[in-house]
């Protein structure tokens, strides 16, 4: 009876998550009457818009992810060689961009970084799209802190830290050689995070008025009916595939140090 009420309790978690995609999808390819086709995602990718947000948006993730790697590796790699006393209070700074909302970060660049401020950031494209890409590290940080952490503790950082100092390495050379290789699946695990988060973030780009994926699925979505469901169809995909090349990583990984 548990058993069965158990595998009861499983179909009902499935179908409450997997009906409603099922309908977009469903919808999605509705736009020509009576039959299936794929002509709101031609439609969509026909338009200019959806490549130059979508190129943008990527470009943004990828810039996020490199100065995320060269942010968290070192701290992470630092706090616990030298300072693991420090290791709550940077958990909790790192907690932080859960609990204070992203509209609230972004007006406080605003505030702090207009045209009229001691260092006007948003007066120009390139200080407009650097803040951006400080919101989105900050952003994904608790989990790419959180990716990176795991790693480090899963492998005897004094050890490899004294080793590579013998042999005559420096800092630079002990992170790149040494420490980033040893924990490169969790920076990847944080990186497909990191992807996928600004591929959907709409608060920050909006508000920095930038032409990225989430504004422009929001504005789609207020103005069309069937192309805004490919969209979401496609960003689903987007962040779904980030969460299965996590998996192949990690089984990669474990395979590798099996053998």
């Amino acid at each position: 009876m548990k058993r069965a009420a158990a595998w009861a309790v499983l179909f009902l978690g499935i179908a409450y998550f997997v009906l409603p995609l099922i309908g977009m999808v469903e919808f999605s390819l509705s736009m020509k009457r009576g039959v299936y086709s794929f002509e709101a995602y031609r439609v969509v990718f026909a338009d200019p818009r959806f490549r130059e947000t979508f190129t943008y948006s990527v470009v943004m993730a990828l810039l996020t992810i490199a100065f995320g790697i060269v942010l968290v590796v070192p701290t992470a790699f630092w706090v616990r060689l030298k300072m693991p006393g420090l290791r709550p209070y940077v958990e909790f700074v790192t907690l932080l961009p859960l609990v204070i909302p992203a509209i609230v970060t972004v007006f406080g660049y605003i505030r702090l970084y207009n045209t009229s401020s001691w260092l006007p950031m948003t007066g120009s494209i390139f200080g407009t799209n650097l803040l951006l890409m400080f919101g989105y590290a900050t952003l994904s940080l608790p989990y790419m802190y959180r990716a990176v952490d795991t790693g480090l503790r899963a492998i005897d950082v004094p050890t490899l830290t004294e080793a590579a100092q013998s042999l005559g390495a420096g800092w630079v050379t002990i992170l790149a050689r040494v420490i980033l290789p040893n924990v490169l699946v969790a920076v990847l695990s944080g990186a497909f995070v990191t992807f996928a988060i600004v591929m959907g973030e709409f608060t920050m780009a909006a508000l920095l008025n930038r032409p990225a994926f989430g504004p422009y699925l929001q504005l789609m979505g207020a103005n069309r009916a069937y192309e805004p469901f490919a969209l979401a169809t496609i960003a689903f995909l987007i962040t779904w595939a980030c969460m299965g090349l996590m998996q192949l990583v990690t089984r990669f990984s474990k395979h590798q140090g099996a053998r």
